[in-house]
């Protein structure tokens, strides 16, 4: 079947050639399979050659150290300067698994020029697969190597034609700061990683935001806010709501981090500006996210810095910003204490008596959130009641959510 005229045939037996191999005696392997297997990597047909790359790993792993070098790294080196880019990008996009496969010194002697060459090479697709694998393959070398070779390489990278390649090296740039150090970060990788937090394409963007923490363990949160905090706070204006998501999902850390002070300074604001965000998804991490700096700075901090900008908001003109108002106060329920839940009350209270049907509802929500941490005489007197004359509302929405909070006021009262 490896010999077969028909290209198709060869292609399914070279992708059975992988996993047959586990099953042969050393000998059958090397004397039957692998000229087999040398044959099918020189096919005219690059539908065929592509497959010979599993191949190599597959054989890398089996085959002992000296033998993977003399029968099988030939054919690793050949694959890598095919001249169809599937053959090479198939080749970039295993290159990790193929450095294991041989020697360290081989990694550093061959495979780092190939992979140069891959991200330098003339197709997008092939310098795409190269970029995924820059950070992998660095923690396989020597740093100095590192720094002499691939950076320059990553350097182009980061201002390359096409965006995947940069959104590609985005995802994995940033793990390149433990590999090289704080000084090496600090230099040569901090510039780049400014560079794609303000490309044109959000993907980039959005990639640099989520590893910040590899970073920041590396260098520090003072060096981070110096460097990066001032184009984190432009995008949390992003015109891409995903990217705007991806910064508020990381303000915990980053207050965590950075101290009340500092946060208070530079990003407190900022936090609940997202209350009044135009879309959804924006709103709502944002009343969690408001959660979470309760939980790490405290309820007294909160009781200055966010319960009296969401208790204004319920009073608000427009019924989406009381509507995330009242959803913001239900989501802080469970993160403050008893008095100052009691003083979030009477704005959920009033919000009963609002004229629009999803803000209605919301406030019932609220309100069985409340009563799990409320006073019974408080439920008693002040919930039960509102919540017994929404029972009664013409909208249908509002009186299920109604019942079923006056459920669980019932449940909790015994």
């Amino acid at each position: 079947l490896c010999k077969d005229d028909i290209p198709m045939v060869r292609k399914a037996a070279c992708s059975a050639l992988g996993s047959f191999s586990h099953a042969l005696e050393p000998g059958h392997l090397q004397g039957e399979l692998i000229p087999l297997f040398r044959k099918l990597s020189e096919d005219d047909q690059d539908s065929v050659r592509i497959v010979a790359v599993d191949n190599c790993v597959t054989l890398g792993k089996i085959l002992p150290s000296d033998k993977t070098q003399e029968l099988v790294f030939p054919v690793i080196r050949q694959l890598q300067q095919d001249k169809s880019w599937r053959v090479r990008y198939m080749v970039a996009d295993h290159f990790c698994e193929l450095c294991d496969a041989v020697t360290k010194d081989l990694v550093e002697a061959e495979m780092a020029p190939a992979l140069v060459k891959f991200l330098k090479d003339s197709e997008a697709e092939v310098r795409t697969a190269a970029a995924y694998k820059v950070t992998g393959f660095c923690e396989r070398i020597r740093v100095e190597l590192a720094l002499s070779l691939v950076m320059p390489c990553v350097r182009d990278l980061a201002a390359d034609s096409s965006q995947h390649v940069r959104a590609a090296l985005a995802s994995v740039i940033m793990g390149l700061a433990p590999v090289l150090g704080k000084s090496h970060t600090i230099d040569q990788l901090l510039p780049l990683f400014l560079s794609l937090l303000k490309d044109e394409h959000h993907e980039a963007r959005l990639n640099i935001i989520s590893k910040l923490e590899s970073v920041n363990k590396v260098i520090g949160v003072d060096c981070l806010s110096q460097s990066l905090l001032p184009a984190i706070i432009e995008l949390a204006e992003d015109k891409q709501w995903r990217v705007r998501l991806a910064i508020i999902e990381h303000i915990p850390l980053l207050a965590s981090q950075m101290g009340v002070k500092f946060f208070e300074e530079r990003l407190a604001k900022m936090c609940i500006t997202w209350l009044a965000d135009s879309v959804y998804t924006i709103r709502e991490a944002a009343t969690e996210n408001l959660k979470k700096l309760t939980q790490i700075f405290g309820v007294d901090w909160a009781s200055v810095n966010v319960i009296p900008h969401v208790l204004e908001m319920c009073n608000h003109s427009n019924y989406l910003y009381r509507m995330t108002a009242i959803m913001c106060l239900s989501v802080l329920s469970s993160a403050v204490e008893r008095d100052t839940l009691e003083g979030m009350l009477p704005a959920v209270l009033a919000a009963v008596k609002d004229p629009v049907p999803n803000c209605r509802f919301n406030a019932c929500k609220a309100l069985q959130a409340f009563s799990q941490r409320l006073d019974s005489k408080v439920l008693s007197s002040s919930v039960q009641p509102a919540l017994h004359a929404m029972a009664g509302d013409d909208d249908p929405d509002v009186k299920y959510f109604a019942n079923k909070a006056l459920t669980a006021c019932m449940e909790v009262a015994g």
